[in-house]
């Protein structure tokens, strides 16, 4: 009888890693709103990391959380680094990409370095489309899976964990920016 429930043990868990390596080599999470403001206001905000107090959902977890800014003010080569308590852990962000328009799409990528809670290097792009009066803003978060982060999207999903921080996110964006 042992012995029997052993083998279906090592059966289960040899499945999961089995099923584990076939999940995707990457993730992507996304999220989009609706914003009655140009995109310029909108790109301000993102492109300035002294905004993000403003709209970020990570800023409010911990009002605590250390932050050093370097490089130019804002766009291309600004950076932030944070250190905080275990639920925003630590890390940095560089803008790498700005580039506004007020009547066609224009985009803002930062490349992310997550150093804890687990080490992480992520790609986080702002797409802004004008659309009449409003602007269509996506926030969009791409980067590899390496095997044990497929071993965790067996059981959690990256979608669902950081999915709803976007919209919070972009609800708050929405209401500074339509002030």
């Amino acid at each position: 009888m042992l012995k029997t429930i052993l083998i279906v043990i090592v059966l289960l868990v040899a499945s999961v890693l089995i099923f584990a390596a076939t999940k995707p080599d990457d993730f992507r999470v996304e999220r989009s709103a609706t914003i009655k403001a140009p995109p310029a206001k909108i790109s301000a905000l993102i492109d300035d990391f002294h905004q993000w107090a403003l709209w970020s959902p990570w800023e409010k977890i911990d009002p605590t959380m250390k932050r050093t800014f370097s490089g130019p003010a804002s766009g291309v080569g600004s950076a932030y680094a944070w250190t905080g308590d275990g639920k925003v852990g630590a890390g940095r962000m560089e803008i790498v990409e700005a580039n506004a328009s007020s009547n066609a799409p224009s985009k803002i990528r930062i490349k992310l370095d997550f150093i804890k809670p687990l080490e992480g290097h992520n790609m986080a792009t702002y797409t802004l489309v004008p659309e009449g009066a409003a602007t269509r803003v996506t926030w969009a978060m791409d980067g590899p899976r390496p095997y044990i982060a497929k071993l965790m999207s067996v059981f959690f999903s990256m979608d669902k964990m950081i999915g709803g921080e976007f919209e919070k996110g972009l609800a708050d964006m929405k209401a500074v920016a339509e002030k």
